[in-house]
């Protein structure tokens, strides 16, 4: 059977959550890095560490036109991925998406609302692959364990 061309491009960092050992923020971090403290900690009260991964510094581009400028309708994304008991297969994608832009000429609310749910299940489809191309296990191995948040974020603080 023949390997289908990507009609969606998607691109994400991938943080296993049972990488993290500190989760704390520093107090004079920026506000998109809390925001990202925020949403982790909130991921890992919720799912827990095994099994769960957050994406970040994510985009979906759909290009409907088949065009790289006309018809485009990009998404920016983050959020958390839970896999299954084998950690093979995506069993859970719960994204926070936004609309970054477009050259469509607008897209009307309810057509917006409809892209971020197929957002949604082209990143489950992407994951999967991610785990088969053995990206998953590569990541987890180079982050290893006891990583703390500021670390992995690339924040030192304030003069540092």
């Amino acid at each position: 059977m023949a390997m289908i061309e990507p009609v969606v491009d998607i691109a994400f960092d991938c943080l296993p959550l049972r990488s993290i050992s500190r989760l704390d923020a520093p107090l004079d971090a920026p506000p998109e890095f809390r925001r990202r403290h925020e949403l982790l900690a909130a991921a890992m009260e919720r799912f827990g560490p095994a099994r769960t991964y957050f994406l970040y510094n994510a985009r979906c581009v759909f290009r409907l036109a088949n065009s790289e400028i006309e018809g485009m309708i990009r998404f920016e994304f983050d959020g958390i991925v839970r896999t299954d008991a084998s950690d093979l297969l995506t069993e859970q994608v719960d994204l926070e998406s936004k609309l970054a832009s477009d050259t469509c000429g607008g897209i009307p609310p309810e057509v917006e609302d409809w892209l971020k749910n197929r957002v949604e299940q082209a990143v489950a489809i992407e994951f999967d692959r991610f785990i088969a191309a053995g990206q998953l296990t590569e990541r987890s191995s180079d982050l290893g364990q006891d990583v703390s948040l500021s670390t992995l974020a690339g924040f030192s603080g304030m003069n540092v």
